[in-house]
């Protein structure tokens, strides 16, 4: 035991491949270096992951690390075969970092069957954030949303700073804002402070989360899974507490998809409730203005100060819970797109609804929910066209596969096509806002958990098929929809609950919402 013995050479040349693969982000060695089993670990100082399967999901979208070398190594023998390696490694651009590995002798190979990994101190997690302050904006007065932190998602202007769009081409390109969009002095004006600006899909143009140029921010409570997007840089923000709101836009569940991923509160405002002056759009007809929040408290606070509840003295946005009928309806069309344990599970809390409400939850019918959401996604492409169209050509190739590919589709959608869409959906949009009339709807917010980080792409395309039947009928019909977090704890991961009420009826969603989630916390 101990360290008289030195390290094996099939040991050491094992570390060396290793460390090369970390390097040059070779996926497949560094899968081949840990041991193939479910009890494998790999920690580092915000995760712990058990098991090959979900390390070489965490690693799948992470990208390689910075250049460097390693200056020192000290074994231990903790075994016949098995033995610890503390290495300090020293990057090209100034820091170290600590690896330290369990390896165990299997069948002949050097294996890792535990790991730790200490980084250099970094500013900040670039596949979060693009700028970040301290803080980058200071609150403008005092108010309801004192010492609150705000992320920004990279849509909004910022006096002083650039919109990127989640695109480094883009970025590069851009010019310095002159003026703050509105929805930031918003927060400002309430005592909030801006912490810095964080990364999006990019022009908002996914669910995922996935930025083939900056990488995938983290997933606070399911370390394998997307962080879903396109808000993905704020949600992971708020969820991590690096902030404590993030200032999101939501077109068709880019708000509620990472909140039901990462076990956040999100809310999707009614439309034209927030002012979208300064921010860059993709489709005005369904851009909102949106945040994501830990907890239900800290969301009515800025809904009742951004809606003006609390400013004007009066309650514009209906902040009173009670104003909204405790009567609920389901669509079984949208919550039937689920998949079968979710159902499973939103029908369970649907049923333990019915005692709190004392009153009977209603099923309705929304017919032709699959033709609602093409006809969206064709409305949505034309304007994402109309938008960008012209950056998209002059930049054939500075997009990642997916956007690029809704773009391509985008380019394809003719006038008459966008006016038969347009003639559907209005009439589809009149028909949801009646049954939310007098009631308030309930869904899944997502069709499952978030899907894994390796997810390919027709995977996540079922996935974007299925969510888009759920959130599709707030975008059409320009409705507040809020997601509150279910079985946050659960090892299956977070999922959301959504309730989409009437126009207006913002702040008192909220407030419903919160009621409804203290009834589900005790029983």
């Amino acid at each position: 035991m101990g360290e008289s013995k030195p390290i094996p050479e099939g040991l050491r040349a094992a570390f060396d491949r290793y460390e090369r693969a970390v390097v040059t982000n070779d996926l497949a060695a560094m899968g081949a270096a840990f041991a193939s089993s479910g009890s494998t670990l790999r920690g580092d100082a915000t995760d712990l992951l058990v098991g090959h399967d979900a390390i070489t999901a965490f690693r799948a979208t992470r990208g390689g690390v910075s250049r460097r070398r390693i200056g020192r190594i000290e074994h231990r023998w903790l075994g016949d075969a098995t033995v610890l390696l503390v290495s300090v490694s020293h990057y090209d651009g100034g820091g170290s970092g600590l690896q330290t590995q369990v390896w165990q002798e299997l069948d002949g190979r050097w294996l890792i069957t535990a790991a730790h990994v200490s980084p250099r101190s970094a500013t900040f997690d670039t596949a979060i954030w693009r700028v970040l302050g301290d803080p980058l904006l200071p609150a403008t007065a005092g108010g309801p949303l004192d010492s609150l932190r705000v992320a920004v998602k990279d849509l909004f202007a910022i006096a002083g700073q650039r919109v990127g769009a989640g695109n480094p081409t883009y970025l590069a390109e851009a010019e310095q804002n002159t003026t703050t969009a509105h929805a930031v002095t918003q927060l400002l004006a309430g005592g909030a402070a801006v912490t810095g600006i964080a990364r999006t899909d990019e022009f908002a143009y996914s669910i995922a989360g996935v930025n083939a140029h900056y990488g995938t921010p983290r997933n606070a409570l399911r370390p394998d899974g997307l962080p879903g997007g396109s808000s993905s840089g704020p949600a992971a923000a708020v969820a991590l507490g690096h902030a404590d709101i993030g200032l999101a836009t939501d077109t068709a569940g880019s708000i509620r998809v990472p909140a039901s991923y990462q076990g956040l509160w999100g809310l999707r405002t009614t439309s034209g409730a927030v002012s979208t002056a300064g921010m860059l759009p993709l489709a005005p007809s369904f851009d909102t203005v949106g945040w994501l929040t830990r907890d239900g408290d800290s969301l009515q606070s800025v809904v009742d100060w951004c809606l003006g509840a609390r400013r004007k003295g009066g309650n514009p946005a209906g902040s009173v819970a009670g104003s909204l009928p405790r009567r609920f309806v389901v669509a079984e069309e949208a919550a039937n797109a689920a998949f079968e344990d979710m159902k499973n599970r939103f029908w369970a809390v649907v049923a333990g609804l019915s005692s709190w409400s004392q009153a009977p939850i209603t099923r309705v019918h929304i017919d032709g929910i699959d033709d609602i959401a093409q006809q969206f996604r064709i409305v949505q492409a034309a304007e994402a066209w109309r938008n960008h169209a012209a950056w998209v050509a002059a930049h054939p190739a500075a997009l990642g596969a997916d956007v690029a590919e809704r773009f391509r589709f985008a380019a394809t959608v003719s006038l008459e096509a966008e006016s038969r869409a347009r003639g559907l959906l209005k009439r589809r949009a009149e028909e949801i806002r009646r049954l939310v009339s007098d009631a308030v709807m309930l869904l899944p917010t997502t069709p499952g958990p978030a899907p894994s980080r390796t997810a390919g792409g027709s995977e996540l395309d079922g996935h974007r098929q299925a969510t888009l039947r759920m959130t599709v009928l707030a975008a059409v019909a320009g409705l507040p929809a809020v997601s509150l977090p279910i079985d946050a704890g659960d090892e299956d991961g977070p999922w959301g609950l959504c309730l989409i009420g009437p126009p207006g009826s913002d702040s008192a969603l909220v407030g419903l919402a919160r009621q409804l989630a203290r009834y589900l916390s005790e029983v």
